[in-house]
């Protein structure tokens, strides 16, 4: 590597500075410029050119608002074409000078690193360069009050136009309650988000194809500030969009991103072991606007969140360009190691989980092993012919390993992972599958998804309240006789459709004995649980749920699946026709959509044991 300097007068420097800093992308060198904006050595910019088409900008001090902070990507210029948005950067949260409470001080480090690890830093001189063959390793450092260490990194391998990051933190960010990154790229560059198979990505419903987070057309907010609708005369009229629609679980996305003429800008995720929620978590990811298409990438979200957080971690990912294709392979990172990253553990450094076969399992339904401890969580599929799975890359340590059938837990374990070796188990039988039990009836599936019932196909796309959606309110639900897809609704809201009603009919002896309800639920808000009543006997309240934030209008039925038993009174059941009457309850105030409520996995009638 080489450190170029100059004597010349200093106004010589900042010309020849200007002048690098609009023909870099013609440069194809890699190098790290540092530049003196307004010739002044307290404001510092790192220019970063990856000599793969990609060259961007790092401001390096604080200006004085946290929309164009330190730390930010200034510019992203890809093959002569400048992608950032000028009024916001491309910026941890909102700005990494706004992560913790009354603090703003953040150091930036740049330096160029050999593949044997030795590092080279930036210059200090305005116009200095430093060239180099293998890596650019950017540095940014926030320490809360309380000591806790936040350190985000960008990163640089020679001759690609991608900016790898890594985001590491002991301490929670607590300004906003979450850690993001997010790109803000003028629409006009990229106006289209991404292809169906992606997050986010293109939604095909009735004919009509849309991103249900383009906000472009929309008339004004329908709840809170960040859902939208469409009001006459645009055919859309009564349709919602939100940044919260471009969710996705977590397992069933590796991509997400836009495009735009001659571009394509992508964000790659990591396995998300330092995020928390589980394999079917869900949060925003995306936003288009009528000014900036905004590509967020969370590494943790405090929305319908379901477990801690998790610290300690160093959570990587990958911001690529392309010329509009969608990546399809994973770039090479074992260079991270190269980087002597806080937090970064190599391959041989972790172990795996493996597990011959699931015995117990229900034909047809997809099963999934999760792995969760307080410092890290990971998944698998299980095989759908036998249930066998492997887990790999995993820290270690003690997790308790958890089936799900569909999204429901139906069997845990304890399993230890040990740094380069296998921890493995023989076949598991599953024991604690409440669809297991015989029903004198059953309203939907034991599967952890409001999905087959009524709405339950749009629930992660559109607000309950969109004209799309089928009427919430429904007329007695006859045991026997109703179809639970168009019959029973996938939510139930205490201001909108509370009192839902089950008929069903038993035969002489049926009633001889108690016999227990079991109403399953996949997520509640604001302390909503379900009281019951049969006949003339009504159950006592259930104890309140912990409240958690908006979850049910976010595009999420994902919250803690919980089971209501209910033991009916033989004395209060009937030969023939009996009527259950389910309703939610609730302390807590709210109106319509935003009122208490519970979403349904499913509900049925089972003898006593």
């Amino acid at each position: 590597m080489n450190t170029t300097t100059s004597a010349r007068p200093p106004w010589t420097r900042w010309l020849a500075a200007g002048l690098l800093a609009a023909c870099a992308p013609a440069m194809a060198a890699f190098s790290i410029t540092t530049v003196h904006d307004s010739g002044n050595a307290a404001k510092p910019q790192y220019i970063i050119d990856t000599d793969g088409g990609l060259v961007f900008k790092v401001r390096a001090y604080d200006n004085g608002a946290s929309t164009t902070s330190a730390g930010d990507i200034s510019s992203l210029v890809y093959k002569g074409v400048e992608y950032a948005d000028p009024a916001r950067g491309t910026q941890l949260n909102s700005g990494a000078d706004w992560l913790y409470t009354n603090v703003s001080a953040l150091t930036v480090k740049a330096e160029l690193v050999d593949a044997n690890g030795v590092a080279t830093p930036a210059a200090n001189i305005n116009g200095g360069v430093v060239t180099g063959s293998d890596y650019i390793k950017i540095t940014l450092t926030s320490t809360s009050t309380k000591g806790g260490v936040l350190t985000h990194y960008y990163l640089v391998r020679k001759g690609q136009p991608h900016i790898h990051m890594g985001t590491h933190f002991t301490e929670e960010p607590d300004v906003h309650g979450l850690v993001r990154f997010i790109a803000r790229v003028p629409i006009a560059k990229l106006p289209s988000g991404g292809p169906a198979s992606t997050a986010g990505g293109l939604v095909s419903y009735n004919g009509a194809n849309f991103w249900a987070e383009d906000l472009r057309g929309t008339s004004g907010a329908i709840e809170s500030a960040d859902v939208f609708g469409f009001t006459a005369p645009d055919a859309r009229a009564g349709e919602s969009r939100s940044k919260h629609y471009s969710n996705r679980r977590l397992k069933d996305w590796q991509i997400l991103g836009g495009t735009g003429p001659g571009v394509g800008l992508w964000f790659w995720r990591d396995n998300h072991e330092g995020d928390s929620g589980g394999p079917f978590y869900r949060s925003l990811l995306q936003q288009i606007t009528d000014t900036t298409n905004e590509l967020t990438y969370m590494v943790n979200y405090g929305e319908a969140q379901t477990e801690a957080f998790r610290l300690g971690i160093l959570n990587t990912y990958i911001l690529m360009f392309t010329d509009g294709a969608l990546p399809t392979v994973r770039p090479d990172t074992s260079w991270y190691g190269a980087l002597n990253l806080v937090g970064y553990v190599p391959p041989v450094g972790r172990g795996s989980v493996s597990v011959a076969g699931l015995n117990g399992r229900v034909a047809g339904v997809p099963y999934t092993a999760g792995f969760a401890n307080s410092k890290a969580q990971y998944w698998v599929d299980a095989d759908p012919a036998d249930g066998h799975f492997t887990a790999e890359g995993m820290l270690p340590g003690v997790y308790t390993m958890t089936i799900y059938k569909g999204e429901l837990e139906v069997q845990t374990a304890q399993v230890t992972v040990t740094a380069n070796a296998n921890y493995a188990l023989n076949p598991i039988t599953i024991t604690a599958d409440p669809a297991a039990t015989p029903a004198l009836w059953r309203i939907g599936q034991w599967d952890g998804s409001p999905q087959e019932f009524i709405n339950g196909d749009k629930l992660t796309f559109m607000h309950p309240g969109d004209v799309r959606m089928a009427s919430w309110n429904v007329g007695p639900f006859v045991i026997g006789q109703s179809n639970a897809a168009t019959q029973w609704p996938a939510y139930q809201w205490k201001d909108v459709n509370n009192g839902l009603q089950v008929r069903f009919m038993l035969k002489r002896g049926q009633n001889a004995a108690p016999l227990r309800l079991r109403v399953g639920l996949t997520a509640d808000f604001a302390g909503a649980r379900p009281q019951v009543s049969v006949n003339s006997w009504t159950s006592a309240i259930p104890p309140a749920p912990p409240k958690v934030s908006r979850n049910m209008t976010v595009g999420t039925y994902r919250g803690v699946n919980r089971i209501y038993n209910f033991d009916i009174p033989a004395s209060q059941l009937v030969v023939g026709t009996n009527v259950l009457t389910i309703n939610t309850v609730s302390g807590t105030a709210g109106a319509r959509f935003l009122s208490p409520s519970i979403s349904f996995d499913a509900i049925d009638l089972i003898q006593l044991p």
